[in-house]
């Protein structure tokens, strides 16, 4: 309790005593004292006392000591403030967010620490932060979260990282001071190779690192937010998405056909890279898609082609992540849609060609027991490993040599911006597009601000044509 109900008393010499100075002072109703061995000593922490109590300092009843020692006392250092955040934040965020929040601290904190003597090696002490100190499991005699470096034995050499950052540490409080800060903002700007990160990594990790900040001021750690004391922003970024490198309608058909021409992996997984076009899915998208979830048109009769448009109900992603950071242990995240209410579906109306695609598949493979329309050769999720597998060897069939040497068509995300882009070119309206892609709109004109400029001499022929009539 803290209370300015302080008085404090001259110093008082024992005799035959090894400390014989004695410095006495009350708090509230509470006696305190302190020995010295030297007068002088006693004298300067009695002024100390006296200072405190003369700049309006309250005390606290229970150590005796000014509210500036106290919070000092009660400071924790980065480390544990940085384990405090991560387990905080673990209940209510994705699996993939938890990682990258891992991810961020596990770069800062080897910075923030007093002195680098007896440190263990960089990778060894990463891995200590990355996945025993900032992962957390569920304690299965209480329920309650607790880091993996608590719930599990650690290797001897993580342990001793492990002991070393808890106490070399420095402060958290400190980090109000630019010469505490600066080192750490260098840090989230490098790879662990010394070279430059990518930009958007830089923004990632600054983030987290504002965000902790935040939070210890939120805990009273620090008393304001100390970033704006350092001269230093995070670099810009062009979100704009490159459209040197989005393939064309005909190429996103051609690499799809090349993937079905892949053996019977490629053959069942066609329909699967159909949707990331077509339908404009996200690959977590189209590895949770379901058969309750595609409402087709009636088939057609005989040998005719498919005409009539189906649509999707999405409701769930399953995004791949280490099985590390689920709540269930599985190396995938089972949630609802990107940035919406956990029960929120999305309606993809889809075309004829996308309709055949789905209803062939289904003819032919059925569906996994869950009603999962694609699926693993042994029944469970589709990998990434396996879908980057096929999109590489598909694009090295399907595109000239001198384009499989750059980035178009990378990577089967790629076919989600070139269903977006066609969208768009097509003269849908940009809002209509946001809904279908499950976008906001301010995302969709961040992203694809060069699409919807290059429609504007369209949308200047409509204007024109209204007004001459």
């Amino acid at each position: 309790m803290l209370t300015y109900d302080v008085k404090i008393w001259g110093i008082r010499q024992r005799a035959n005593r090894a400390n014989a100075f004695q410095l006495r002072w009350r708090v509230g109703i509470t006696p305190h004292s302190k020995s010295y061995k030297i007068k002088e000593q006693a004298d300067g922490r009695r002024s100390e006392l006296l200072t405190a109590l003369r700049n309006h300092e309250q005390f606290d009843e229970a150590t005796g000591l000014p509210a500036s020692e106290f919070r000092r006392l009660q400071t924790p250092t980065w480390y544990q403030h940085a384990c405090a955040y991560a387990l905080m934040k673990w209940p209510n965020v994705s699996a993939k967010h938890r990682a990258g929040i891992a991810d961020a601290l596990a770069t800062i904190t080897p910075v923030l620490v007093k002195d680098t003597r007896g440190a263990p090696a960089p990778r060894v002490l990463r891995a200590a932060l990355y996945s025993w100190a900032f992962r957390f499991q569920r304690d299965t005699a209480t329920g309650s979260l607790r880091a993996r470096s608590e719930t599990e034995e650690p290797p001897a050499d993580i342990a001793a990282a492990l002991d070393w950052i808890a106490r070399k540490s420095v402060d958290a409080n400190e980090l109000d001071k630019a010469v505490r800060l600066r080192p750490a903002l260098d840090a989230l700007s490098l790879k662990m190779d010394g070279t430059k990160a990518a930009e958007t990594t830089i923004h990632r990790k600054y983030t987290v690192f504002s965000n902790a900040l935040r939070y210890a001021v939120e805990r009273e750690v620090l008393t304001t937010f100390p970033l704006g004391k350092v001269d230093w922003q995070p670099p810009e970024t062009d979100d704009e998405i490159d459209f040197r490198y989005v393939p064309s309608p005909a190429q996103a058909r051609l690499l799809i056909a090349a993937v079905g021409e892949q053996g019977p992996r490629g053959e069942h997984l066609a329909a699967f890279f159909g949707c990331l076009y077509y339908a404009a899915m996200r690959p977590g998208e189209a590895a949770a898609l379901d058969a309750a979830a595609c409402h087709l048109p009636p088939a057609p009769k005989g040998d005719e082609a498919e005409t009539e448009w189906g649509e999707l109900l999405l409701s769930e992603s399953r995004p791949e992540v280490g099985s590390g950071w689920t709540d269930d242990g599985r190396p995938f995240d089972k949630r609802g849609l990107k940035r919406r209410a956990r029960k929120a579906t999305r309606s993809v109306p889809i075309p004829p060609v996308l309709v055949g695609m789905l209803r062939r598949h289904r003819k032919r493979y059925g569906t996994a027991p869950d009603g999962r329309l694609f699926r693993a050769a042994g029944g469970g999720r589709v990998r990434s490993t396996e879908y980057t597998d096929l999109w590489k060897s598909a694009r090295e069939k399907a595109l000239p040599p001198h384009d499989v040497t750059t980035p178009l068509a990378d990577v089967p995300y790629a076919l989600r911006h070139a269903g977006v882009s066609l969208w768009l070119s097509s003269g849908v309206d940009p809002t209509e597009v946001a809904r279908r892609a499950g976008h906001s709109v301010a995302v969709l004109f961040r992203f694809y601000a060069k699409v919807i400029k290059g429609r504007q001499s369209q949308d200047n022929d409509r204007i024109a044509r209204a007004l001459a009539q």
